[in-house]
């Protein structure tokens, strides 16, 4: 039974992310998620000035007469949502937890998707897959997820991407759209990334929040790392320590972008404490500039 605090927020979520699909974003994702291309429909006998590129030989043998394939465009895509819902998912410096925001971002595509007649699925993960749900369409569809999201809770503690990624592979035997949101506290699924960008279209979502990337200087400050429970004492007055946070936490962050880059995999970047209409648009501006 869904509680009146989480159908109020799906509620809310459905209002707010349907305007910003309804004004900005509708007609960028069409734009920038093109269909698969053309996909074979039927053979015909051949007609003088058709293309002969487009015989079909094995029915052309098999006859005696020339016959053609043809071909249409196939519009239909599947949106895969795949989202990290591990225990850091829940860090927020401010009003909003990388969770919060990973929802809003995966039901703004979500309503995208339905809007342009795509499916949708979803699949859940921690260090193991939590949840599936298989693409369907519709908005009653697309209101389950939203509700599976802000539902479901993980049972595992660590985050396993490339488990995740070989999962859905798995699963989807037709090329999609797979969009991956995570913070990425993880190792070693470069390989699974490759993988799934060959197979499919990927994108990457990097969901971070402000204090993760440069500690305050608020003295000696408790923190527990959400995944392992380890808690560790540290020292926020002392400029090393800040400095050699600071340092780290860039460095992660470069790796990650140069991984991404090298793979030619695109992502966006979001922040809790910024809006993420501007990357989100600035995302699909570069789709379609490429196209």
């Amino acid at each position: 039974m869904v509680s009146k605090e989480v159908l109020k927020k799906i509620r809310k979520l459905e209002i707010q992310t349907k305007g910003i699909v309804n004004t900005l974003f509708g007609g960028e994702y069409q734009s920038a998620f093109k269909g698969r291309g053309m996909e074979f429909s039927e053979v015909r006998a051949y007609n003088y000035g058709d293309d002969i590129r487009q015989i079909d030989w094995n029915v052309t043998a098999r006859t005696g007469d020339p016959y053609i394939k043809i071909f249409e465009e196939e519009r239909e895509q599947t949106l895969m949502l795949c989202v990290d819902i591990s225990p850091s998912g829940t860090f927020g410096s401010l009003n909003q937890t990388k969770m919060d925001l990973a929802i809003e971002i995966c039901a703004v595509l979500a309503f995208s998707a339905i809007k342009n007649s795509d499916k949708v699925g979803l699949v859940l993960f921690s260090d193991h897959i939590e949840k599936v749900v298989p693409p369907k369409k519709g908005r009653t569809h697309v209101l389950r997820l939203i509700r599976e999201l802000y539902t479901t809770k993980p049972t595992g503690t660590g985050t396993d991407i490339a488990d995740a990624l070989s999962y859905v592979n798995r699963l989807l035997d037709r090329r999609a759209i797979v969009v991956l949101a995570s913070d990425f506290q993880d190792k070693d699924f470069e390989k699974q990334l490759r993988i799934t960008n060959q197979k499919h279209d990927l994108v990457s979502i990097i969901v971070n929040d402000e204090h993760e990337e440069e500690l305050p200087d608020v003295g000696l400050l408790p923190f527990t790392d959400a995944e392992s429970g380890k808690e560790i004492l540290i020292d926020t007055s002392n400029k090393a320590v800040r400095k050699a946070f600071k340092t780290r936490r860039a460095k992660q962050k470069h790796e990650l972008q140069d991984k991404l880059l090298r793979m030619k995999i695109d992502s966006v970047e979001v922040q809790t404490n910024r809006s993420y209409v501007r990357p989100l648009m600035n995302f699909f501006l570069r789709r379609v500039n490429r196209y």
